[in-house]
């Protein structure tokens, strides 16, 4: 029997956790000129990329491009000569980090004909004690009520935060993630190689690899308790106590967040991690991290760098996202506190943003929200964020807030959409979630198009697939007033809308242009109407397609 809890992330709660590495002296990153005299070619990809990242490209029609080539190694070899310590590579800005103290020696390098510049990204400084930044802490709750909603459910206690957006639909034909690899990128997966939510994960050869780019090496399961929560949320695997988004994907765990510290250097991480996840073949980045302001205030972004092409990390997950990955990440727990905004790299525009709700649908206080800096809307879609349960590391499940938890919800059920239509890209994923979502003809800068519905998306899909127009759903249906349909059009095109009652007699006709290709939602106000069983009959281009309505 699992014990249920709240969260408390507290010192005392997880004081097994306050051992951080302390942040390398004078960290820098050098950026290059050029990649000339390259020992590797555009026409020889397999020497630098998995056949999964090239089988990618190839299906999404992605052309392989210098920024996919590694680093010159004349380069790379010169500077490590010269006694330069390499802790990352960065192909996509052709770019290294590395640290000295030598003044003199960082000089010299300078100098140097292909070097373009060198920056500092870090410096010694005190540890940070706010192991609760991830999250946002909670006071106890009441486990019976809880317990009540779960029973005889296989999701057991993630029930909620899974049927919510109909990802059982997904599960229940038989889209679980089989086939889908998800690169988790983190400050750590503490004990999630003991943990009982994870053990299928290693049972059945889920775990395709790790790789810590903050201190370098593969050990990962040592570090902070936040990927192993975000993880849990994804793939745990307990029946009738605790069941992910997608139990059967495979995953790369991934570590580029100190979680000691906040500094520029963390996003030069995460952009030698996300290189990571494309050049193995991953489909999904799911990133529960963000950044705004740093320990050294001199590093801090402002609102205006959120405009999606301003921010390091913004710009590496928007070449994530050209590369055919569909990046998934949190907008941020900013929303009641002085920033206030989604962070970095949730604004920029290919990168799907997450938000928060809680688990009535309302939308939590914490969330951070838009618009981007530019205008653009952000969060794009929202999931269960507050309340949200997790494995933690003491092997009992807890709640918790943050759109921490609500990334991983839609990550994983992103790849089962994707196991459904593979033969789709990336942003006709994100663009299904999103044309799904509950706001979509009418969002704002707080929950953004709202809510998904996988079921929806699913349907989208299908209509994509075969380039059929239909009516995909009309709802509520019995109606009261208002009726709404969703049709699925090719172009766009005037339609004709028509009402029928059971005598065949027409008793109303509209003439309506359609705003989106594909996805259209449509709403009439029937409030005139007699109760009774009516025909609607949406015709486009000579073709009629009905639906049986009732009014109540």
């Amino acid at each position: 029997m699992h014990k249920f809890h709240k969260v408390i992330l507290s010192f005392l709660i997880f004081s097994s956790f306050n051992s951080f590495a302390q942040v390398s002296p004078d960290k820098y990153v050098i950026s290059f000129t050029d990649k000339n005299n390259n020992q590797y070619s555009v026409n020889r990809p397999n020497e630098f990329l998995s056949q999964r990242a090239i089988d990618r490209r190839i299906k999404q029609g992605i052309n392989i491009v210098e920024n996919d080539l590694p680093i010159t190694s004349l380069y790379v070899d010169s500077l490590q000569k010269l006694g330069l310590t390499i802790l990352n590579k960065s192909k996509w800005f052709n770019s290294l980090t590395i640290f000295s103290t030598d003044s003199l020696l960082l000089d010299t390098i300078e100098n140097i004909s292909f070097i373009k510049s060198i920056a500092k990204s870090s410096s010694i400084h005190k540890k940070n004690t706010n192991y609760n930044k991830f999250f946002k802490q909670k006071s106890k709750v009441d486990n019976n009520s809880l317990n009540t909603r779960v029973v005889n459910s296989k999701y057991g206690y993630a029930t909620n935060q899974i049927t919510m957006l109909n990802g059982h639909v997904l599960h229940n034909n038989g889209n679980q993630g089989q086939g889908m690899q998800i690169a988790v990128i983190d400050a750590g997966f503490f004990h999630v190689n003991s943990l009982p939510a994870f053990e299928s994960l290693f049972i059945n050869n889920q775990i395709l690899g790790t790789k810590d780019f903050v201190d370098g090496g593969n050990s990962v399961y040592e570090d902070h308790y936040h990927g192993m929560a975000v993880l849990s949320i994804l793939a745990g695997n307990i029946p009738y106590t605790y069941i992910g988004t997608a139990p059967s994907a495979q995953y790369w765990l991934l570590r580029s967040e100190d979680a000691s510290s906040e500094s520029l250097i963390e996003e030069e991480n995460w952009a030698s991690a996300a290189e990571f996840a494309d050049s193995v073949g991953a489909d999904i980045i799911s990133c529960s991290l963000g950044y705004s302001v740093f320990d050294d205030v001199s590093q801090n972004h402002t609102y205006a760098d959120m405009d999606g092409k301003t921010t390091r990390i913004s710009r590496a997950a928007s070449i994530a996202a050209s590369k055919g990955i569909l990046v998934v990440n949190s907008a941020g727990n900013e929303g009641n506190k002085s920033w206030k905004y989604i962070t970095a790299p949730s604004d920029a525009d290919s990168i799907l943003c997450i938000g928060a709700v809680n688990e009535d649908s309302v939308y939590a206080s914490f969330s951070s929200v838009g618009p981007t800096y530019d205008g653009r809307i952000k969060p794009n879609i929202v999931a269960q964020g507050e309340n949200t349960v997790f494995q933690a590391g003491d092997g009992n499940f807890y709640q918790g807030n943050g759109t921490s938890f609500s990334t991983p919800i839609i990550a994983g059920l992103a790849a089962c959409l994707w196991q459904a239509h593979p033969t789709v890209n990336n942003m006709q994923i994100f663009n299904a979630i999103v044309q799904s979502s509950n706001q979509y003809h009418n969002p704002d800068n707080i929950t953004g198009f709202g809510i998904p519905d996988f079921e929806k998306a699913n349907l989208f899909l299908d209509y994509t697939d075969s380039k059929k127009e239909n009516i995909i759903s009309v709802y509520p249906n019995p109606f009261i007033d208002v009726l709404n349909f969703d049709f699925y059009s090719v172009d766009n095109n005037n339609i004709e809308i028509e009402l029928y009652n059971i005598l065949g007699q027409k008793i109303l006709f509209n003439k309506h242009n359609l705003t989106f290709t594909s996805y259209n939602k449509i709403q009439i106000n029937f409030s005139e109407l007699d109760n009774g069983i009516y025909f609607l009959r949406v015709s486009s281009k000579g073709k009629f397609y009905t639906k049986k309505v009732i009014k109540q």
